[in-house]
């Protein structure tokens, strides 16, 4: 089994979300990735916020779900958590890896946003359904 995280930086102050566009794949998502050998889910978040974003939380986030990501393999599963108290040193440059990335009001996010962070949106704050699937 593969086991990644994502999650959602919410900032309640101006009901904005932080999204990220990677160099290598398509579309707005949410920052994350892969929980690497010795690390848990809540290191391997913290790492990839830092990476990706320049964000830290501030306490703790909260695991929403976990989801099997039958698109990435017939073996990933996802731990989605969502993150309202952080703080963010700088916003994120562009890099190899990051080609953008910022914060998005709720009710304006940007063309090409991904299905799979339209449905954890739809699910957090429209009360959707909770997936098993990414």
């Amino acid at each position: 089994m593969t086991l990644g995280v994502r999650g959602l930086v919410h900032d309640r102050a101006s009901n904005s979300v932080f999204l990220i566009r990677h160099t290598y794949v398509p579309g707005w998502q949410l920052p994350g990735g892969g929980v690497e050998v010795g690390e848990t889910l809540i290191e391997a978040l913290a790492r990839e916020l830092s990476e990706e974003g320049n964000i830290a939380f501030s306490a703790p986030p909260v695991l929403k779900s976990m989801h099997f990501n039958h698109r990435a393999s017939g073996r990933d599963h996802v731990g989605f958590y969502l993150v309202e108290q952080f703080n963010q040193a700088a916003p994120k440059l562009p890099d190899r890896e990051i080609a953008a990335a910022g914060f998005f009001p709720l009710d304006r996010l940007p063309e090409g946003t991904t299905s799979a962070t339209l449905r954890r949106l739809a699910e957090i704050f429209g009360g959707a359904a909770v997936s098993p699937y990414w």
